[in-house]
């Protein structure tokens, strides 16, 4: 049986969308077949990024806050402090992993997240993400380039949710969106990240899911969680 190392979380702090995409790019260029996998683990200053099925339409009133185009899948999202960013530069076939499994690894691990706070988060077909209710508070949008994954998840917990309201987020006029301070979530940043770093783990067969992350790090910092 192979044993797959666990990926190295790497913890990137408040950084610029437009460097850490770069970035990533650049890690996965460089990537050969020994390369360890990596989380990235951050907040990205507040930027919309249009992706590959984007139209600029979808901005309706960017204001201040600039527009980057990238690569990712998906439409238009919005990116800004009290938000976890986790990008997944994981080799798929090393891990036995495709795009559908990567998705629904990352739905998984968000939901299971979701239902340890006691809420109850789902999926909903043809929008990837995950919802409470009617409302998204986790979007998702990735790339894979010859086997090797880059861009990840945003997990909304402690936002000003105004620059939302300046696009289509996702490519749908009046989607509703929240965060889990809004949904009664109290936890501190570090250990929602924490949980969410072992939740991701499990859900692609590094380690057990569910438990606290302690196994997993022991400490997430330079997060700007309120």
């Amino acid at each position: 049986m192979n044993v797959i190392a666990l990926p190295q979380v790497r913890l990137l702090g408040a950084v610029d969308y437009q460097t850490t995409l770069e970035n990533m790019r650049a890690f996965t260029d460089a990537r050969t077949l020994v390369t360890p996998d990596e989380y990235w683990v951050l907040e990205h200053l507040p930027t919309f990024t249009l992706g590959q099925r984007g139209r600029i339409e979808h901005v309706l009133d960017a204001g201040d806050i600039p527009v980057v185009a990238t690569d990712r899948g998906g439409q238009v999202t919005y990116h800004g402090p009290g938000q976890l960013v986790v990008y997944l530069l994981l080799d798929l076939r090393r891990a036995g992993l495709n795009v559908r499994t990567l998705v629904c690894g990352i739905e998984q691990a968000l939901i299971e997240l979701l239902a340890y706070y006691n809420v109850i988060g789902s999926r909903q077909d043809g929008a990837p993400g995950v919802y409470v209710g009617a409302a998204k508070v986790a979007a998702l949008g990735l790339r894979v380039r010859k086997g090797r994954s880059f861009h990840g998840l945003a997990l909304n917990i402690d936002m000003d949710l105004e620059p939302f309201g300046r696009i289509n987020p996702c490519g749908f006029s009046g989607l509703e969106v929240t965060d889990l301070r809004r949904l009664g979530v109290k936890a501190p940043a570090t250990e929602i990240a924490t949980r969410l770093v072992a939740n991701l783990h499990g859900a692609f067969g590094f380690a057990e899911s569910g438990n606290s992350g302690e196994g997993v790090m022991k400490s997430i910092d330079g997060l700007q969680g309120r």
